[in-house]
């Protein structure tokens, strides 16, 4: 929850850059602002550990072989159990 209000002085040069940024990622300038506070000061351990944790998920290699087809899983699974799952 947002609690605390301030006021900042720009410049116009960082105000365009600024209403630029908000406007091109369709969000306002003030969560700019908060976006760019918690790149600059970090937004705690949760929030660093989330981005070094995309990171890494988008830096593993694509398989080399698609993934099966669930429904196919599915029923060698259940042929596999031994019959259909009850109703």
């Amino acid at each position: 929850m947002l609690t605390r209000r301030t006021q900042l002085l720009l410049d116009e040069e960082r105000y365009g850059r600024l209403d630029q940024r908000a406007r091109a990622s369709g969000r306002s300038v003030a969560a700019v602002i908060r976006e760019a506070i918690d790149e600059q000061l970090g937004a705690g351990d949760e929030a660093a550990a989330r981005r070094e944790a995309g990171a890494w998920l988008l830096a593993q290699p694509t398989p080399a072989t698609p993934e099966p087809d669930w429904s196919e899983s599915k029923r060698a699974m259940l042929d596999a159990a031994g019959g259909a799952p009850a109703a």
